[in-house]
């Protein structure tokens, strides 16, 4: 009879109290700030440990109302362990934030060392934050600030950042302006970056972009399809580039060094329209020239479709010897694949694998 009771108080013990601190931390570290709170709220031992929490997520849809957030996210970094550097702050709304938040809380993560931003707000923005100018601690680096109520409105993005930490980039929305020569090199300075992604970005009067990089290896480009005219020149500079990836519609602007050309190894290329225009076939013909020695091609079947309009295409195709993979993503706007047009892209490869995803 003790046996068995002493058995039933060890199977209803509390083991997840008696978990360290540490690993408590860890756990939070996966929740937003209102749910790690929530967690706290179990246990006496607990009820502070979201102050030493070293990521930060903010949700601003959980709150009814601006106001009533406004007020959570001034009690939460008041409240916060202010001798606890953050590592990860995220800051996410669909509804329309106030300019003022977004600088009290962007202030407050540069100012306790953030490493990792990630920032996807409605916000009413005119320009990069200056804060983020010298943000000496950061290595990734995610921000969308999307316009309340006029789409495709974008901020002006610096001549150059001081974030010589920094190895990966995501821009959203962004616009670069070029100087009087008629091109802007906004990423030179940063020394570590490794991956850049650029989505719905242009160049204020539809100039030249440089990406000059030594050390980047990925690049990925996805452009305003619906608007054309907004496209600009590329000019790469980045000798370690290995994977390249772009959507949209191909700029006849693109202009490769030629110590890129033959490190990028993975290419991915969408059309999401499909345009029945030889100049664009003639351009995304182009690409494949200069990017023959990749190993891995990821094509959609619109893109397909505009490269089947070359003329003689079987013999204007360059020779994709190094070709071990190829794979065809089928679109809902042009699903099918023209007739013959796969054995001509692997005709010169020692037996790639190809795959046909619907």
């Amino acid at each position: 009879m003790v046996k068995r009771k002493k058995k039933n108080l060890m199977k209803n013990k509390d083991r997840i109290s008696d978990l360290p601190d540490s690993l408590i931390l860890h756990i939070l570290s996966f929740l937003n700030i209102k749910q790690a709170i929530h967690i706290c709220i179990l246990s006496t031992r607990w009820k502070n440990l979201w102050k030493y929490v070293p990521t930060l997520t903010l949700i601003g849809s959980q709150f009814t109302t601006i106001k009533i957030f406004i007020e959570f996210v001034s009690r939460i970094l008041s409240l916060r362990d202010n001798s606890t550097n953050l590592y990860t702050l995220r800051f996410r709304s669909s509804n329309l934030t106030e300019p003022s938040l977004v600088e009290t809380i962007l202030n407050y993560a540069v100012s306790h060392k953030v490493q990792l931003l990630d920032v996807y707000i409605k916000c009413d923005i005119q320009h990069f934050p200056t804060c983020l100018l010298s943000c000496r601690s950061l290595t990734s680096l995610d921000l969308c600030f999307s316009h309340p109520t006029v789409y495709g409105t974008t901020i002006m993005f610096p001549s150059s950042l001081n974030m010589p930490l920094l190895t990966r980039l995501y821009l959203r929305h962004f616009a670069f302006r070029a100087g009087n020569d008629g091109r802007v090199d906004p990423f030179s300075a940063l020394t570590n970056l490794k991956s850049l992604t650029m989505v719905y970005c242009k160049v204020a009067g539809a100039q030249n972009l440089c990406i000059s990089s030594t050390k980047l290896v990925n690049l990925y480009i996805h452009m305003n399809h619906y608007a054309r005219e907004t496209y600009f020149g590329m000019e790469l500079y980045a000798p370690s580039l290995c994977t390249f990836v772009f959507s949209g519609i191909p700029v006849e602007k693109l202009s490769w060094s030629k110590c890129n050309v033959s490190s990028i190894k993975r290419v991915s290329i969408d059309i999401i329209e499909f345009w029945k225009s030889s100049e664009t076939s003639l351009i995304l013909l182009d690409w494949l020239s200069e990017l023959a020695n990749m190993e891995s091609l990821i094509i959609s079947s619109t893109a397909l479709k505009v490269l089947s309009l070359v003329p003689n295409l079987l013999v204007e195709l360059p020779s994709l010897c190094n070709l071990k993979s190829l794979k065809v993503e089928k679109r809902q706007i042009s699903p099918m694949i023209p007739d013959g047009i796969v054995d001509i892209l692997i005709q010169n490869s020692l037996s790639p694998k190809v795959y046909i995803i619907d």
